[in-house]
């Protein structure tokens, strides 16, 4: 199988795990947005919490020759390691959202750890 193809399902099922949680307040939505012909991947939010709208990007990912460049990650342990552990190399993987845009063989691919940015090395 082609590599980005596997990516890009792998990225999907990351995405769509997350898409089954509900928010535990207000009433928002989350939808799944999957562009394989642009290498597009994103988790959307959108609805109130109290008389506040919410609306924006929860993930976005873009697969380009063969890299995982993870633009925006809202989610509070990071998907890096949810990508790992579904066989994606840690060097394929792009922090676009941190400063030094750091790729996995940079950080310190422990599985069990929690932290995004702690791991830089």
């Amino acid at each position: 199988m082609d590599q980005s193809l596997a990516a890009s399902e792998i990225i999907k099922q990351v995405i769509e795990h997350y898409a089954q949680f509900q928010p535990s307040h207000g009433k928002i939505r989350l939808e799944t947005i999957f562009d394989d012909h642009q290498g597009r991947y994103a988790l959307m939010q959108t609805g109130w919490d109290r008389d506040r709208r919410i609306r924006g990007n929860l993930i976005y990912v873009v697969l380009e020759q063969e890299m995982i460049r993870i633009e925006y990650d809202g989610i509070e342990h990071g998907i890096f390691y949810d990508l790992v552990k579904k066989g994606v190399s840690p060097e394929r993987i792009i922090l676009a959202y941190l400063p030094d845009c750091p790729t996995g063989s940079r950080l310190d691919v422990d599985r069990n750890s929690s932290s995004k940015q702690s791991a830089i090395a």
